[in-house]
């Protein structure tokens, strides 16, 4: 396994950890001019949880892969918290600002991966 893919796999759960929801994967690789590889985005129901997900993923990250975010941003408001790890970012919402901001409708073209959620 690559490490880009450990790198998605610690993340995903990361979030699983923390019961993040309905857990998207955009392989932006086959897409010119992208900031990135991957975009995973999810969601949580309170801005306590949605830091408590950005916090798993985080520390997931540090343990399992030996990586660090490059920059993390929102964690003020916790509606949503933006993870760059350079060829993964990942996007931990609320999900009103989830369905406003609505990422996976810009990707379209992207190859999208729905992770079932843990019940």
């Amino acid at each position: 396994m690559d490490d880009t893919k450990k790198l998605l796999l610690d993340i995903t759960e990361g979030i699983q950890e923390k019961k993040g929801k309905q857990i998207v994967i955009a392989d932006l690789t086959d897409i010119d001019d992208t900031i990135c590889q991957y975009f995973v985005v999810c969601q949580g129901n309170s801005p306590m949880q949605v830091s408590a997900i950005a916090d798993s993923i985080e520390d997931f990250t540090i343990k399992r892969s030996h990586v660090k975010p490059v920059g993390i941003d929102g964690q003020r408001n916790a509606t949503w918290i933006a993870m760059d790890y350079a060829n993964v970012m990942v996007h931990v919402f609320l999900p009103e600002a989830r369905e406003f901001y609505n990422l996976e409708h810009l990707w379209a073209d992207a190859k999208l991966t729905n992770i079932p959620d843990l019940d």
